[in-house]
This record gives structure tokens, sequence and C-alpha cells, in this order.
């Protein structure tokens, strides 16, 4: 059976991020239709079928669908470290739009930076452009572990090999991403890195530090009530208050 352009563009979500959730599916490809889940139930069992992608039961309903282009287990411990990925991948998108993104991109030899993504981002009703490497850790860090990650970030950026990616503006000197941790934990970072380290706990979270703080209002006093007024009124003749 031909393959719809729905059904390709399912397959490349599912073998960009390994695997992916039924709800996250209907979500990003049915979310137009009456009845999304049941319209990705149908298709996601036929892709199956035909053998284009896994299904994995492993984890109970909803299943998880994994890519056939990777050897990842479907029981691995990988799994909720992919979803973990995706959940970021959605919230994104309700924030902008992405030029481009990229899971587990590698730079360097082996040992060197490995976002869990990398991407270019392009908020709502803004026309620039921002490029981020993204850490996901849904997992604890050490301290240690954390420094060891931003020191190869480092490397990366005095090596010059990103002022050399195709993405980079051609009528100004090239940047370097944001490095966006999105954790529960919180590090200890200074700001002596080169480039920008910011800490949230979720891409909407960083999106609302980035709004100013509004003013604070002129605490106004309420209006008494006849009760209050006539309690006020009876201090001041006790405190010999004219």
């Amino acid at each position: 059976m031909r393959l719809s352009q729905r059904d390709k563009a399912i397959i490349r979500d599912i073998n960009r991020f390994r695997v992916m959730d039924r709800d996250s599916i209907a979500e990003l490809h049915f979310a137009g239709l009456k009845r999304p889940v049941n319209s990705a139930n149908s298709v996601l069992k036929r892709l199956v079928t035909n053998g284009h992608i896994r299904r994995s039961t492993k984890f109970g309903a909803p299943y998880l669908y994994l890519s056939k282009e990777t050897s990842l287990r479907e029981d691995s411990a990988k799994i909720g470290h992919y979803l973990a990925i995706l959940d970021v991948y959605k919230d994104i998108l309700r924030h902008g739009t992405l030029d481009f993104f990229q899971v587990e991109p590698k730079y360097g030899s082996k040992g060197n930076v490995e976002p869990d993504m990398f991407c270019i981002f392009r908020k709502h009703g803004i026309t620039g452009r921002t490029p981020f490497f993204i850490e996901v850790q849904n997992t604890f860090y050490s301290q240690k572990v954390m420094t060891q990650k931003l020191k190869r970030y480092e490397e990366l950026y005095r090596s010059g090999l990103i002022a050399q990616e195709p993405w980079q503006p051609t009528d100004r000197p090239p940047i370097f991403p944001i490095v966006l941790i999105i954790s529960g934990q919180r590090y200890a970072i200074d700001d002596s890195y080169p480039f920008r380290v910011i800490q949230a706990q979720s891409f909407t979270q960083f999106m609302q530090s980035l709004k100013p703080a509004k003013p604070k209002e002129e605490q106004r006093p309420k209006p008494k009530t006849a009760s209050q007024l006539k309690y006020s009124e009876g201090i001041k003749i006790n405190l010999g208050v004219k």
C-alpha cells in the first residue's frame, strides 16, 4: 500500500526520536481531526503491520512505537530519555516554530559534545532565529558530570567548528548556540563560560523567564465598610486622636 504524506511524516518523526508514544503522535499528526486518537491508532496499526515501524507493548497501553532504523530494544532503559526529549520538542512548538531540529547530533570525535538536541528556534511573532544546544536531564547528574559536559562545550566553542556550520548568519559574526539545561535539579554554574548557559525546569519556564517583570501596582487602601469606619472612630477616641 502506498504511503501518504502523513504516513511518511510519522515514520520520519519516529526515526528521528527513536521512539514515540501514541498520544504524542496523535497530538503532532492528527490534531485537526475529530477523533485524533482513533485515527492515530488506525494508521499506526497499519504501519506496524506493513513493517514500517515497530510497536512496544512492554510499558502497557497506550503503546510505544519504535524506529526500524535503530537497534533500540522494546524495553530499553533509554526509552524514558528519548520520550523526555520528545516532550521538550512539543513544549518548544507551543512557543514558536523550528527552522531546524536534530536529536543527539555529534560534533567532533567520540567523547566530544553530543547534546540531546540542537535546534534553531523562531518565537511566534518574532523574525529573529535563536540556536540552542539543549540538555534534557530527566535523571540525576552529579555536579562533576555537568561540569565535564560544559567543559566539552567550551572546547567545542574554542575549536571554531560551530562557526563553520551552514546555518550561521552571513551578514554578521558567527554565533554559538545557547546551552539550555532542562532539569529539575539546579547546578552551580558560574558565568565564566564564553557562551550563555541557562537552566530551567522546562522550555516554557525558560520562555516565561524572558518576560519583563510586571511593575507592582500601587497599593491603594480598600474602602472601608460602615462597621470598619465605626471601629476606627472608636480607636481614635480611645487613643485621644482628634
